[in-house]
């Protein structure tokens, strides 16, 4: 669990924090008090969670990288056109589905990273998925589809994604202004 969120979060105490709230909540799942356990207190002033989704705290709680926030002013034409059009939509929230294609090595995780930093600037929930676990290491807050979505690494005859219409995953998906899904490309030798 720690490792989980030491990717998404600089602070130590913040990290023990949210995965002390974590083990609470379970052990409340099962009728058991954290107290009952030698573990170090818990600062409630972490546990922002009360009525908010794990899964949407986690996100809100990425910081925006300065490095990253910085590559808007360094995008090319055609990255600058896509970034522009995506952030005015994202401005009047309007919602929207685009598809940013192009062969390895065009800039497309470049544009990713601006276009994550700038939102999560403006204190608003970006959520960074790809299908390669190398891809969401590079993406601030990057984590598989599979691990974001419930997907199952297998696909089988009647076997489909995991979450409820109540889960913390889907309030995570309506509370998003904008979710990218990079479908990282294989090359066959």
């Amino acid at each position: 669990m720690l490792e989980d969120y030491r990717r998404n979060n600089q602070s130590t105490f913040m990290v023990e924090q949210m995965v002390l709230i974590d083990i609470r909540k379970l052990l409340q799942s099962m009728q058991k008090d954290i107290k009952m356990y030698p573990l170090p207190d818990i600062d409630d002033t972490y546990d922002a969670s009360c009525d908010i989704p794990r899964e949407i705290f986690e996100e809100a709680s990425i910081e925006a990288n300065e490095d990253d926030v910085a590559l808007s002013d360094t995008l090319n034409e055609e990255q600058r056109a896509a970034f522009d059009e995506i952030m005015s939509l994202v401005d009047i929230e309007h919602e929207s589905l685009f598809f940013v294609d192009g062969p390895s090595g065009t800039g497309k995780t470049y544009l990713y990273r601006a276009l994550l930093a700038t939102i999560r600037s403006q204190k608003m929930i970006a959520v960074a998925t790809t299908t390669s676990g190398v891809v969401a290491s590079i993406m601030s807050g990057g984590r598989t589809a599979h691990s974001c979505f419930k997907i199952p690494l297998t696909i089988d005859n009647g076997i489909f994604c995991t979450f409820t219409k109540q889960s913390g995953t889907a309030k995570l998906l309506r509370a998003s202004c904008l979710i990218i899904w990079d479908e990282a490309s294989m090359t066959k030798r």
